[in-house]
């Protein structure tokens, strides 16, 4: 079963005790927007994944759910 992005970011959020207020400031979007996410409402673009994978040091495979591991 594919992972779905809202899954993923729940995780991370929670393993890295990151808030959404934080995880939002660090990548440069408003926390509205990760609450939309992690309500499965939207889902973000290239330019954001990009963004995240640079600001957390992540693997796009991560983020996309094609690895268990970041």
């Amino acid at each position: 079963m594919e992972k779905q992005f809202k899954d993923i970011l729940k995780n991370f959020l929670k393993e890295n005790q990151l808030t959404q207020k934080q995880f939002a400031d660090k990548i440069g979007v408003k926390q509205s927007q990760v609450s939309e996410w992690l309500k499965g409402k939207a889902k973000p673009g290239y330019d954001i994944l990009r963004q995240t994978a640079v600001a957390f040091d992540l693997s796009a495979d991560y983020l996309l759910g094609i690895r268990d591991d970041y």
